[in-house]
């Protein structure tokens, strides 16, 4: 941890209203400034005790805090690093540490989460065994999606009318086997936006699990392959539709600081957000109507973590015929942050439920949602309200719009 990043919180105590946990439990060290409290204490010869690993844990790491701090603490690479001192210094019990095992030995690897695709067809009727056995395992149950037709997408897509650019597309885990429309859905929007699409075979994690969890030597693992799989398919931009892969890689040259020549390749591939690329781009395909009335969800880790509030927003407000509604409590989170609806499940369901029920004083017909997680959270808790809205992603919506289609 960087005394020097501890020492920059002035304690003045702004965080406190964006943070979700504490806006679930009132509790001082279950908030941004005391979490930073505790660091400080480590920091000065302080064991990390389960209690303080505890209360590390229940963080969400949804930067909401980094938005609202007028000091500009860097509380995400504080976090991170914490993470990663808890998993070097503090012995989990038993139980958690097999069920973590499970996750990273599972999400992180596509072809692994290919194999649970039959098996989560049945996990709904035994998600009260499961949860019975582990509440994490309840909670892997209970996000299950109704997962779509798998979809081969060819190396290479190309531009519908003149070329503009040529940029490379993350395929992603969770979304590339669980949501591949999405997937297929990105390549022909920026197809139709005239950008020729390469697509690397054989594409692995990206590492964003693994960094958000404190698991740094895997992290660098994944990321070094991703540098590589890019750098072979010659691309310099890559476009990412999940909002935690895309806050991930733009921090690749932090990550693998201590390797200066990773660290100089890694900033030579830029790293974009789909709907931060559109709206640089600017659109040229005839935008068809769509009387939809939609209800746009910030995903933390583009809202805050990369700042990217205003171009999806302008990017479904030029669609002709949708109606754009806001969420109310927009900046907090849905409860979902990459792993943590699994390792903190009764938190997360409070923020999903609170999300849930924000959603639907909207009014919407459809929810949109940039990240994978988001939108598992979301419908697992609209389900548990007795709520079926419909959710679909940026770039379904813009898709459906250029091709005239219905949603």
């Amino acid at each position: 941890m960087d005394p020097e990043l501890i020492n920059d919180c002035v304690h003045c105590g702004f965080c406190l209203p964006t943070c979700p946990t504490y806006v679930l439990w009132g509790e001082e060290m279950d908030s941004p400034r005391g979490r930073i409290h505790l660091m400080k204490q480590h920091v000065e010869g302080v064991p990390i005790t389960p209690e303080m690993a505890g209360h590390f844990d229940a963080c969400l790491g949804c930067m909401a805090c980094v938005t609202a701090c007028p000091s500009g603490v860097r509380y995400d690479r504080l976090i991170e690093q914490t993470r990663a001192e808890v998993e070097t210094k503090h012995v989990r019990d038993p139980q958690e540490r097999a069920v973590r095992g499970i996750v990273f030995s599972l999400f992180p690897y596509p072809r692994r989460l290919r194999l649970l695709r039959l098996p989560m067809k049945l996990t709904g009727r035994l998600q009260p065994f499961l949860a019975r056995v582990h509440p994490s395992l309840g909670a892997m149950a209970a996000l299950k999606p109704d997962t779509g037709k798998r979809q081969r997408l060819p190396r290479r897509v190309r531009a519908r009318g003149p070329r503009r650019a040529v940029v490379g597309m993350l395929t992603g885990c969770v979304q590339g086997e669980f949501f591949p429309q999405v997937n297929a859905a990105t390549a022909r929007v920026l197809a139709l936006e005239g950008c020729e699409v390469v697509i690397p075979q054989g594409q692995g994690c990206c590492g964003a699990l693994s960094t958000h969890s404190g698991r740094n030597d895997q992290a660098r693992r994944f990321a070094k392959r991703t540098i590589r799989t890019f750098e072979r398919a010659g691309v310099r931009t890559v476009v990412v539709n999940a909002a935690g892969c895309g806050s991930s890689m733009k921090e690749y040259t932090e990550l693998l600081a201590g390797e200066p020549e990773w660290a100089a390749r890694a900033r030579a591939i830029r790293t974009v957000d789909l709907a931060e690329w559109l709206a640089e781009l600017g659109p040229v395909a005839e935008r068809h109507p769509l009387p939809v009335k939609v209800a746009y969800h910030d995903a933390c880790h583009l809202a805050h973590a990369q700042g990217i509030r205003s171009q999806p927003r302008e990017l479904l407000r030029g669609i002709p015929g949708l109606t754009l509604s806001e969420v109310p409590e927009s900046a907090i989170c849905c409860g979902s942050a990459g792993t943590y609806n699994i390792f903190q499940p009764e938190a997360a369901r409070e923020l999903g439920d609170r999300k849930a029920g924000n959603v639907r004083t909207t009014g919407a017909e459809l929810l949109v949602s940039a990240n994978p997680g988001c939108t598992m959270q979301i419908v697992a808790a609209m389900r548990r309200k007795g709520d079926d809205i419909r959710v679909a992603h940026t770039a379904e919506v813009l898709d459906a719009s250029l091709r005239g289609v219905t949603l």
